[in-house]
């Protein structure tokens, strides 16, 4: 069963723990509260601050795997902490590694800082965890795709629009390349695993992933610079810097331009228009 004042008292001292800073927010003069206030958890879990203040007074309804995984999303826990979490719940711990979707907290701190950077968090699969405001902006809310199509590498051959964002002089290295990291997670995990569910898909359903499978390329790397055309602002070519976590295997991707550049200014554009983001 639920232990309510369990998850009650343990929600309370990870609020307190968690500093507005941790997640990027501004210190205010007038903030008595020890860490974190009851609203700012729940906007951060999506959830409304009337349901998570009843948690942590032990009432409410039995939340669900979602609602807990929301909240240890949001209170930055650890992965032992997660799973302490969901069994006062009473729910059984997702899985860990390669299928975990719980980003760590190291990870999720930096994130959390680039309010005003296009970034996002991905796994080695290509699936989209998290974004910031303006890499939704840059590249489209990846959050809307279910299933295999959250890999931007199936999409890439199993829905050829999804290419429309790139520019077409890089499309054959890019399937090359996402071929040569699904191959790479396929030989780690072997038979059974999501990447050998994706790689069948494929091979049954696009010739031109049978081809370039067939290649038998290992280890192809994201070029130093991104290109992009964008459908609000043209043509863009960013940096991007990767930060890995080894235990989750999730990679941190964040995009930059260099001061001065056109890309620089049309970055500063799309900030503003950011509501106008690509659908692929």
């Amino acid at each position: 069963m639920i232990d309510r004042a369990g998850l009650a008292a343990f929600l309370r001292s990870r609020r307190e723990a968690l500093q507005p800073e941790d997640i990027g927010l501004p210190r205010g003069p007038r903030r008595r509260t020890s860490g974190l206030r009851r609203e700012e958890v729940a906007a951060r879990c999506n959830m409304s601050a009337d349901y998570y203040a009843r948690l942590e007074q032990e009432r409410g309804p039995h939340p669900s795997p979602q609602m807990i995984a929301a909240i240890a999303q949001g209170l930055h826990l650890s992965l032992d902490e997660r799973d302490h979490l969901f069994r006062l719940a009473d729910h059984q711990p997702p899985p860990r590694g390669v299928l975990s979707e719980h980003v760590g907290p190291g990870l999720a701190r930096i994130f959390d800082r680039l309010h005003d950077t296009p970034a996002e968090i991905v796994t080695e699969l290509g699936e989209t965890l998290r974004q910031t405001p303006l890499g939704v902006a840059l590249t489209g809310d990846a959050s809307r795709h279910t299933g295999p199509e959250r890999s931007l590498g199936y999409r890439w051959f199993a829905d050829p629009s999804s290419r429309s964002l790139y520019v077409p002089e890089d499309h054959d290295f890019l399937g090359r390349m996402f071929a040569s990291g699904l191959r790479e997670a396929l030989t780690r995990h072997g038979s059974g695993s999501r990447a050998q569910h994706y790689a069948d898909l494929l091979l049954a359903r696009s010739e031109e992933f049978r081809i370039v499978w067939d290649r038998q390329e290992i280890g192809l790397r994201p070029r130093e610079v991104k290109r992009y055309v964008h459908p609000g602002i043209g043509a863009l070519e960013l940096q991007c810097q990767t930060l890995l976590d080894p235990d989750q295997h999730h990679f941190l991707l964040v995009y930059t331009a260099t001061p001065g550049t056109e890309s620089y200014e049309k970055l500063q554009l799309l900030s503003v228009i950011g509501s106008a983001a690509p659908t692929g």
